[in-house]
């Protein structure tokens, strides 16, 4: 979940404005209600739309987990790499106010276009080369998938050495398949397919006009030194996990009840609010966001013209992602790389010649204070990539899980779906950020605050310690191979609160260490970090793939153990990398100048 920026409370208040004097919400300027309502209807419309697409990918089209996973990891790498360019064009063409409007527009076709997703793929089993059909049966209420053949339903068990039993009805054992002869497969509309990813398309592109730009307007409202500043960008972003809260419980809940069209289609409206707050504000909010002055041409046809152009571009991405090859076994590290989608070899190849090229600019123009400060921001940017890398896993993995082996009961009064979990973060981020804020602000005035690099470290165990919990937690699994949900919501509550110790500082950290000629490329360069981080969150989500058959794990055990076994892993690494910059912060701190 998002959370604000840090900046310092200490600057002079330089406005002149008397708050008195003016029209206010809650002591701040009133367009700040209609930029919070507007932000918070287009949250609702996303994270209830991501809410949704790891389970529609994997329960819908029958796609194996590693496409599922890998395809929603390449999605959210791209929204965040997006704002890098609707920000630049909103600077210098279209102003910020287009910008939204533009953006809302083309997420709002994502959202419908996502509505329309045919029949559920049919599934079939190949066995030995052999095609049979595959049927799933949830009359008992836990869905069992058989293979016909020849007339006879014979169950089918993955077991843990990676062979496939199937049963007789009378419990005999009909046939054991050798590891590697069962594929399961789907009968999927390649129509609907590129419908789905047209639609992803449209997201990626909208968000990156609509994601920068309506925080630009909310700066827009304050005079430079305003000390109301803070506090406005503060209530601006409990929009987004206000939105977030209920989307996340309401668009799985419809399509759970009605379909996946309705979840979707809920996203959609939420996103059309969003855009006719901006587009029938009644003037309030003339003046705000408008383009810059002084162009001697009005280029927002061409704008959006390319822009539409850039949604096959993104297609293609997402198709790459679905079709590059595995690499071959053997291969190594350079094979995995050559194997590599378009956008993972772009996305890496970027990160890792930015990160030294500007270092090494640092050590050319600037002197040793701004170099080491240079390097401590360098620093924290890799060890960002790995705490969003594990965070990130709430849409995919953990999703999944959610969906697989955990109980959803809530004191056996109702059940949530797999889709709802995902409202455990957003609910802590609202409840925590308070608490949060205060602890900050009085560990300050006793000179305890933790620094930047600590707070980083203090955010790396903890997300490390949540997947921790949840495996000891795994111990406790019922006979039907289900963790209690509460279990899922306690990893939730450690991570939202790693989450705060780290999200809010690190914009705040980018733009206070950064040379100031490059500020904006450095800023550019951590949202690359986090796009980075998304992609890789998709390949360690794979590494937790399980044998699925019409969209069901064919073994509950295999599949909780196989998810224990990777949130151990990455647990322990997140715990330990954390500490190793914890043992490192006193250098870091020491590099950063008294910036904290």
């Amino acid at each position: 979940m998002e959370t604000p920026t840090d900046a310092s409370p200490a600057e002079p208040d330089i406005s002149h404005v008397n708050p008195a004097d003016e029209r206010t919400w809650f002591g701040h300027p009133r367009q700040l209600a209609r930029l919070f309502t507007t932000e918070m209807w287009e949250r609702f419309g996303f994270y209830g739309m991501r809410a949704l697409l790891a389970l529609y990918l994997a329960k819908h089209f029958l796609f194996d987990d590693q496409t599922t996973t890998g395809l929603y990891g390449g999605f959210t790498a791209l929204v965040y790499l997006t704002p890098l360019v609707g920000g630049l064009i909103a600077d210098r063409y279209l102003g910020s106010k287009k910008s939204v409007k533009f953006g809302a527009i083309f997420m709002s076709l994502g959202y419908l276009l996502l509505c329309f997703g045919g029949p559920t793929a049919k599934p079939y089993a190949m066995i030995d080369n052999q095609r049979y059909e595959v049927v799933v049966d949830a009359a008992s209420g836990t869905e069992q998938q058989y293979v016909l053949d020849q007339g006879r339903r014979l169950a089918i068990k993955g077991n843990e050495d990676g062979t496939v039993t199937l049963t007789a009805p009378d419990g005999t054992i009909a046939r054991t398949v050798e590891k590697g002869g069962f594929k399961a497969g789907g009968d999927r509309s390649p129509f609907y397919i590129a419908l789905a990813l047209l639609g992803l398309s449209f997201i990626t592109v909208g968000n990156g006009f609509f994601k920068p730009n309506i925080s630009t307007m909310v700066g827009a409202l304050y005079a430079p030194g305003d000390r109301r500043r803070d506090a406005g960008f503060t209530i601006f972003y409990m929009g987004i996990n206000l939105g977030s809260l209920f989307s996340q419980l309401l668009c799985p809940f419809l399509a759970v009840a009605l379909g996946w069209w309705a979840g979707f289609l809920l996203a959609a409206i939420g996103m059309m609010v969003s855009f006719s707050l901006i587009q029938f504000d009644g003037g309030k909010l003339a003046g705000y966001g408008e383009p810059p002055a002084g162009q001697a041409k009005d280029r927002g046809t061409l704008i959006y013209i390319l822009s539409a152009l850039a949604v096959p571009v993104a297609w293609f991405l997402f198709w790459n992602l679905m079709n590059a090859p595995k690499p071959e076994a053997g291969s190594g590290i350079v094979g995995y790389l050559l194997s590599l989608p378009i956008m993972g070899k772009a996305l890496f190849a970027t990160f890792l010649i930015a990160v030294p090229g500007i270092l090494i600019w640092s050590a050319r123009v600037g002197d040793r204070a701004e170099f080491q400060m240079m390097l401590a921001a360098m620093v924290l940017i890799v060890f960002n990539v790995v705490f969003w890398t594990l965070f990130e896993q709430a849409g995919s993995s953990l999703t999944l899980f959610a969906d697989r082996n955990t109980d959803l009961s809530i004191f056996g009064l109702f059940s949530l779906s797999a889709g709802q979990t995902q409202f455990f973060n957003a609910f802590f981020i609202v409840t925590l950020a308070p608490i949060f804020s205060i602890m900050w602000n009085g560990l300050a005035k006793r000179g305890r605050e933790p620094s930047t690099p600590v707070k980083f470290g203090i955010a790396l165990i903890g997300v490390g310690l949540g997947f921790l919990v949840l495996v000891f937690g795994s111990n406790f699994a019922g006979a039907d191979f289900r963790v209690s949900v509460w279990w899922l919501a306690l990893l939730y509550l450690i991570h939202s609160a790693s989450e705060l110790c780290i999200s809010p500082v690190g914009l705040s950290m980018i733009t206070k260490l950064s040379i100031a000629r490059v500020v904006g490329l450095m800023m550019g360069l951590w949202f690359l970090s986090i796009s980075c981080a998304q992609y890789v969150a998709g390949i360690v989500a794979q590494v937790a793939s399980v044998e699925t058959v019409g969209g069901q794990v064919t073994n509950l055990q295999v599949s909780l153990n196989t998810y224990s076994d990777v949130f151990r892993t990455i647990g322990i690494a997140s715990a330990v990398i954390g500490a190793v910059l914890l043992l490192l912060s006193p250098l870091i701190r020491k590099w950063m100048h008294g910036v904290r």
